[in-house]
């Protein structure tokens, strides 16, 4: 069983979401102190979804997560 954010965590986290308007992508997360399985308990519990993007960067296609708050996930932030 995945072990929950801890509040101010999670807190963060979804600020952190909430702070760009296209969401951010897993290394965004990862360079903030987030651990995928935290990135996958926010999906889980409804508050972010998560989408697989392919992307081109320097002639190299590559597959990047991003990560988007959902209505539940706005609603927490706004409290």
């Amino acid at each position: 069983m995945a072990r929950r954010l801890p509040k101010p965590d999670r807190r963060r986290a979804l600020e952190l979401l909430a702070a760009s308007r296209d969401g951010c992508t897993e290394a965004i997360m990862i360079a903030h102190g987030f651990t995928v399985a935290q990135m996958v308990e926010l999906v889980r519990a409804g508050l972010a979804s998560a989408s697989a993007e392919r992307v081109v960067a320097d002639k190299h296609e590559m597959e990047v997560a991003t990560l988007r708050l959902t209505e539940a996930g706005w609603r927490m932030v706004q409290r």
